[in-house]
């Protein structure tokens, strides 16, 4: 495997999650086509996907399952961070070339990313972070913004190559999740797992990361004020995977509304 990116060299990071969908193999044919992850793994109900030899994406068929609801606490997006600038631009290009549908762009200052949702509703983040040294900080946290994300500068990064796929040190950089209070969130995670608060958006949204990342954790009541547990009847987040230095065993953890946290070595 390539030298993976920043995000997943720190003592807590996001190893993998897994999405809980209706229909597999048509979600498992999205992230292939489209994100061009590589099938790892599969069983009659269950599909692993991810980018060299690294598992980034289990999809858990259950086809009863009740549809997401984003007023719900769940998953707002996965994050994937590809290695380099150039990659997304090669990723957007092709995204262009293919009219995939977007729904949004945007440059926040420590990364520029794409959003744009699987067939199921689940968030997509793509993205490529700055280098550390030009990020900006505000006393202890990173400042982060949410400007229109510069196309033309970005396409001129692409250099002559073209997207092949997801390259290897591909990695899930932070999961974004829909909570019912990002306060309760924030303190649960510092807690629980001993995140710092790198960043705010008001009394909305919090942010949290291990090492001095910008974050690996997103927690936002964009949508979902007040949100109480999880349907666990509901498609969407299955469970989010940490990897975590000090742990000597793997554990299971539940937030406050029901999110299954994986913390494995």
């Amino acid at each position: 495997m390539k030298e993976l990116p920043f995000a997943a060299t720190t003592p807590v990071h996001v190893a993998d999650i897994g999405l809980k969908a209706r229909n597999a193999d048509r979600t498992a044919a999205f992230y292939k086509d489209i994100l061009g992850l590589v099938e790892l793994a599969a069983a009659s109900d269950t599909i692993v996907l991810g980018a060299g030899e690294r598992p980034l994406l289990t999809i858990e068929e259950d086809s009863g399952a009740k549809p997401d609801d984003d007023r719900e606490a769940g998953l707002f997006h996965t994050a994937f961070l590809l290695p380099s600038r150039a990659d997304l631009a090669r990723w957007a290009r092709f995204a262009t070339k293919r009219q995939i549908p977007l729904e949004g762009a945007s440059d926040h200052l420590v990364s520029e990313a794409i959003y744009l949702s699987d067939p199921e509703g689940n968030g997509i983040e793509i993205y490529a972070d700055r280098a550390r040294e030009d990020w900006r900080w505000d006393g202890g946290q990173v400042v982060m913004k949410t400007l229109p994300l510069d196309f033309e500068a970005l396409f001129a990064s692409a250099g002559e190559g073209t997207w092949n796929g997801a390259p290897d040190g591909t990695v899930i950089g932070h999961v974004h999740l829909r909570v019912g209070d990002p306060t309760e969130a924030e303190t649960w995670w510092r807690e629980t797992l001993g995140l710092d608060t790198m960043a705010r958006y008001g009394a909305h949204a919090s942010f949290l990361a291990s090492g001095g990342y910008h974050h690996h954790i997103g927690a936002n009541s964009w949508h979902s004020a007040g949100a109480g547990r999880r349907d666990p009847d509901r498609a969407g987040l299955a469970w989010v995977s940490l990897r975590s230095a000090e742990a000597r065993e793997g554990r299971t953890l539940d937030d406050p509304w029901g999110t299954i946290v994986h913390i494995v070595h």
